[in-house]
């Protein structure tokens, strides 16, 4: 099975390639905006299978498909919330909502298998998944999140949010004068939201605003273990399947 992925997030598209490889599955070839991918489709056979993102440096991804006849079953790799994941999941093989899941990835690859024995390729309805969307190429992250204290809401500025973590099935805002905040939404909602330049989901239980960052330790089995400048209510350790991604992350 030829497997390509095309993901602008270089270290993204390199966890990708190491997940599909604990499958036996060899993904060669990574692609990492709409220019580059139209050159290599016209110059080479077309895969079996593509891991597609959605929004590229350049632009949709939907663009490559409109440019060429594309004959590959699609699996989507994307950040979007559940409304737009809807057209996801009737236009592809299966979606994969980020940061990716080994198990949901060994699901999705297995649905591929037992789908599309074959043939190669499925009908994508791009103008269905654009309704499903809401200003694509004008995606924002948000500055500051609104937070209910009492019977008030209290504004705060995302830079001056040391982390946000879950614990005992709630989500925490935790903020560089010490306090935490509880928040209506799950760790997964909010990632749309989190600008990725600032912060990363270092574990199931945390996202950690480098800003914030006062020190890093060597911890067992390879991970990393994460001082902030004033949360002190948990061990932040970097997933070992995260410390990559992480030190590139940070450069």
């Amino acid at each position: 099975m030829k497997v390509i992925i095309i993901e602008d997030e270089k270290p993204s598209a390199r966890r990708l390639q190491r997940m599909l490889a604990n499958l036996q599955i060899e993904a060669k070839t990574m692609l990492h905006s709409v220019e580059e991918s139209i050159a290599w489709f016209s110059e080479n056979p077309h895969p079996d299978l593509i891991f597609l993102d959605i929004q590229l440096s350049d632009g949709l991804s939907f663009e490559i498909f409109e440019a060429l006849e594309i004959n590959s079953a699609v699996i989507f790799t994307t950040a979007y919330d559940d409304y737009a994941l809807q057209a996801f999941k009737l236009n592809s093989i299966d979606y994969l909502l980020k940061p990716i899941d080994e198990e949901d990835l060994a699901k999705a690859v297995e649905k591929y298998k037992t789908r599309v024995p074959m043939q190669k390729s499925v009908v994508i309805d791009f103008d269905e998944i654009r309704k499903m969307l809401v200003n694509p190429l004008d995606r924002t992250y948000k500055k500051r999140f609104s937070i209910k204290v009492g019977q008030h809401l209290k504004l705060i500025a995302a830079d001056d949010i040391e982390c946000f973590y879950s614990e005992n099935k709630g989500t925490y805002a935790h903020t560089s004068d010490g306090r935490n905040y509880l928040l209506d939404v799950s760790l997964e909602q909010l990632e749309p939201d989190l600008e990725p330049k600032v912060f990363f989901r270092v574990s199931r239980k945390f996202f950690v605003n480098v800003d914030a960052i006062k020190d890093m330790i060597s911890y067992t089995n390879s991970r990393i273990q994460i001082k902030l400048k004033t949360f002190n209510e948990q061990d932040i350790i970097v997933a070992r399947e995260r410390v990559k991604d992480f030190r590139e992350w940070l450069e």
